[in-house]
């Protein structure tokens, strides 16, 4: 139970790897705060968490706003007390399409969600932090993307390696304040946009469980653990770091 009585914040952890992140930090004991848009999902994934023993509360929150956010870190405050870590998991795919195809509009639409929400969700939870005086961790969830090249997905791909880049300087900045930052880099997973995307296609699905070492997609389930590592306060010289999550697949 390293994160009793602890809060911690998930956006976008009403499915998927927020789900599981939010499990995994619930298990270790702390209170979780869900940010997304979906308010049924949200009720659904809280009744569910609640369900195992966690003590948990949805606050609709779309990270493209800002106002939204700040709305959602001072409930969170009010409701179930300080944060102690976030995740800022809320992500798009985008559109698949070529370069030569892509839109403005489409670029800036992922990037919203995917690298500038996320920086606005940090940000607040950092501010929180600091004004309380108390340390934190704030993990931004990324991609194998933004290691590997993803024809089609050229926004995603670069939102998830900015995040990479914001995690580290972040670790830099903030050190001093005792908030640790670190980067989660998932790989194929199994979840509901994933599924949208590619599940569909057997072939696909074959051929990158072949190169998985372990051979299996991960499953949400495959992150609870590491949720309670990364926001572990007693992991007080951990930060900076980006830790891969995906059956060896980067390393085959």
């Amino acid at each position: 139970m390293a994160l009793a009585g602890k809060v911690v914040v998930v956006t976008g952890g009403n499915r998927g790897i927020g789900l599981g992140l939010a499990r995994g930090a619930g298990k270790a004991g702390a209170s979780i705060a869900i940010w997304a848009r979906d308010a049924a999902a949200g009720a659904s994934a809280v009744s569910e968490l609640e369900a195992d023993g966690v003590r948990a509360r949805f606050f609709e929150c779309d990270v493209t706003r800002e106002d939204s956010v700040v709305n959602a870190a001072g409930s969170t405050l009010e409701y179930l007390g300080p944060i102690d870590a976030l995740f800022a998991n809320a992500g798009i795919s985008g559109e698949r399409t070529r370069l030569i195809d892509l839109s403005l509009a489409e670029w800036r639409r992922v990037m919203a969600v995917n690298l500038e929400g996320a920086v606005i969700s940090m940000r607040e939870a950092a501010r929180q932090m600091i004004r309380l005086e108390r340390p934190g961790a704030l993990i931004g969830v990324a991609s194998t993307s933004a290691i590997h090249g993803t024809p089609g997905r050229l926004a995603y791909s670069a939102s998830k390696a900015g995040l990479t880049a914001v995690c580290r300087g972040l670790a830099v900045e903030l050190a001093r304040h005792r908030i640790r930052c670190n980067a989660l880099v998932p790989g194929w997973t199994k979840t509901d946009m994933l599924d949208r995307d590619h599940a569909r296609s057997e072939r696909f699905v074959e051929a990158t469980t072949a190169r998985t070492p372990v051979r299996r997609w991960g499953t949400p389930a495959d992150f609870e653990a590491v949720a309670a590592f990364l926001a572990d306060p007693d992991q007080a010289y951990h930060t900076g770091d980006s830790v891969v999550v995906d059956g060896g697949y980067t390393v085959y």
